[in-house]
């Protein structure tokens, strides 16, 4: 496929997984539990299907609302007086087939029931 020459009409991947973590900086404590719980509040109101682990959080959707809902996260935050965050975000999209992050966990978690 050709690059079209107007790249307003290039569509972003239907479907994505993304794990991110969002790290404030020059918060009073070494502690951002709360701005963590505050982002989960967020993800639950998003729709999404999402799911915190304890470096962050794994989130799916169409890339452009994963895109969104982690901009949003930026934007709670910086509203609630963080002034600086910065985001390490992983991101997947696969076109061959439909496969959600718990699916992934599923199939390595059979292998390994075959252990002994």
């Amino acid at each position: 496929m050709s690059l079209p020459e107007d790249l307003t009409t290039l569509p972003t991947p239907p479907a994505c997984t993304a794990d991110f973590c969002l790290i404030p900086l020059g918060t009073p404590t070494a502690s951002v539990s709360k701005e963590v719980a505050q982002v989960q509040r967020l993800l639950k109101r998003s729709g999404l299907n999402y799911s915190m682990h304890s470096a962050g959080t794994t989130v799916e959707g169409s890339w452009d609302d994963v895109m969104r809902v982690i901009g949003q996260c930026h934007a709670m935050l910086h509203q609630n007086g963080v002034v600086r965050i910065q985001s390490d975000i992983r991101v997947g999209s696969r076109t061959d087939k439909k496969q959600g992050f718990k699916d992934k966990v599923e199939t390595v978690e059979k292998l390994l029931g075959g252990d002994a």
